[in-house]
């Protein structure tokens, strides 16, 4: 298992928070996810195997936030 952290903008009540961690939820591969709107990020921890920093930033801006 590997673990990323993304710096997300765009984020402003939980209800965005819940949003983010529910699209990171369903990559495959993911077994945990903690999304911080203080921090503005999102701490994943993946199977590399089965998915990669860049389709856990995809599945972000899919949802309308930004990945910085």
């Amino acid at each position: 298992m590997e673990t990323v952290q993304l710096n997300i903008q765009g984020m402003t009540c939980s209800g965005c928070v819940k949003n983010v961690t529910g699209v990171l939820q369903k990559v495959p591969g993911v077994s945990s996810v903690e999304v911080s709107l203080e921090q503005k990020r999102a701490t994943v921890v993946y199977n590399p195997a089965q998915a990669g920093p860049g389709q856990l930033k995809a599945a972000v801006e899919d949802a309308g936030f930004d990945v910085l």
